[in-house]
């Protein structure tokens, strides 16, 4: 699994707006339970808070479900932003030293502000100028709610990614009966092989549809969030409630 190159992202970039209609983002970004027996000798690290014992499969998928950036191995009980900020990642993108393009003006927007190639995630993840979340309920309203919408939209295909995952490589439904570092080289084994048998035979919609890996603790992302990362948001809301690039269906879900 190589790292994207710049040009890789400016190619997944447009398969997200082709199919999910969401300008400059090159990827979801989620993280999944992987099972596993009690590890000897190891306390409360692996004992999440559904009350099993796992390791975290982060990932971060394009628009065609295939994974392009992993991360396997962090204990069960820690969760979604914090495994994603101490991931290697993670600290480029919160450090602003991936290799992503140069900002551009989104589609139909050439008169605009151009805007950074971001990732999208849920509630869980800090908001950064790179990595939009979408909005806290207590804070919507009509066009907030649009973009929560549209970002879910995109958001999606990690979650899709998953399903396709555990359900083509069925050892994820059920508990790993090994050490810890094998199961790490079992669940990255699986994500490679996962790319391959979806470049080659595509996928079956249902295996999309229904993920059996349990989603990691929901906790709000911490520290505050910068202006510019904030700007950076508010911009893609005015961008999908201006009626040149709003869904014609759009405000019939919210």
């Amino acid at each position: 699994m190589a790292a994207p190159t710049e040009e890789d992202w400016l190619g997944i970039s447009e398969g997200f707006y082709t199919n999910s209609q969401f300008p400059n983002c090159v990827g979801a970004v989620d993280g999944k339970h992987i099972r596993l027996q009690c590890p000897p000798n190891s306390g409360t690290l692996y004992h999440n808070y559904k009350h099993f014992f796992s390791l975290i499969l982060m990932a971060i998928c394009d628009a065609n479900y295939c994974f392009r950036v992993i991360d396997v191995g962090s204990y069960g009980k820690e969760s979604d932003c914090n495994i994603f900020k101490k991931s290697i990642f993670g600290k480029k993108l919160y450090n602003n030293k991936v290799n992503f393009p140069q900002p551009r003006c989104l589609p139909g927007d050439e008169q605009g502000i151009p805007q950074p190639f971001i990732v999208v995630g849920d509630e869980a993840f800090a908001l950064h100028t790179n990595l939009v979340r979408p909005f806290p309920g207590k804070s919507l309203n009509d066009k907030r709610r649009i973009f929560n919408y549209r970002l879910s939209r995109a958001r999606q295909n990690i979650e899709c990614s998953f399903g396709i995952l555990s359900n083509k490589w069925r050892v994820f439904h059920t508990t790993l009966l090994v050490e810890p570092n094998f199961a790490v080289a079992i669940t990255k084994a699986a994500c490679v092989l996962h790319n391959f048998v979806r470049r080659r035979d595509g996928y079956n919609s249902e295996d999309a549809q229904i993920c059996n890996m349990e989603n990691i603790t929901r906790r709000n992302g911490v520290g505050n969030s910068t202006s510019n990362a904030k700007d950076v948001r508010e911009y893609f809301v005015n961008y999908f409630n201006n009626p040149a690039h709003e869904l014609s269906w759009q405000k019939r879900v919210i």
